[in-house]
């Protein structure tokens, strides 16, 4: 019923994700989304462990490219700030933004993985973009106006999956 929320991995947090791990499974592309997954959506100049994060992923050319469903204007000003590339107005849940990153780095959907905070939006994107994803748990504990509707539904979702799924769903500090 849920399949379509279901991610491939569940990591605590985008920063445990390591470029050894992503190549030990054949990933190239990090696709990922904004608020609450690099950044808190109420403060967008990042961390220095983002920072550090980044700079691992590029000196093994892992490019990292946000997926956001935010306008051009907003993304922009982090992703220019971060040096990485980005997708705006990626309508997720459907699949445009994923796919529209796919071919703009002319890669294999097997080589990309999907990261994001949100199962009814980054996941379910991933899903329908048949690219592996990963489930982090939101770098704050807030969120916006309209996410916090999307996280009530969430809630329920998850429980469905945990039941159903128990390997698969819960929290790991890395990918296996």
């Amino acid at each position: 019923m849920f399949s379509n929320y279901k991610p491939t991995w569940m990591i605590k947090s985008i920063y445990e994700i390591t470029p050894e791990q992503l190549q030990s499974v054949g990933i190239r592309v990090v696709l990922t989304d904004l608020d609450n997954t690099l950044i808190a959506w109420d403060h967008p100049d990042g961390t220095k462990e983002l920072q550090a994060w980044l700079k691992r992923m590029k000196q093994v050319d892992i490019p990292v490219i946000v997926v956001s469903n935010n306008s051009a204007k907003r993304i922009h000003r982090v992703a220019n700030k971060l040096g990485v590339s980005y997708v705006a107005r990626a309508l997720k849940p459907l699949p445009v933004g994923i796919n529209k990153a796919c071919k703009q780095l002319d890669v294999s959907k097997t080589e990309v993985v999907m990261v994001g905070d949100q199962l009814m939006t980054d996941i379910k994107a991933a899903n329908s973009a048949k690219v592996r994803s990963i489930l982090v748990q939101p770098v704050v504990n807030t969120d916006g106006r309209k996410t916090r509707f999307n996280r009530f539904f969430e809630r329920k979702i998850m429980k469905y999956l945990q039941k159903r799924n128990p390997e698969v769903m819960k929290w790991r500090g890395e990918i296996k």
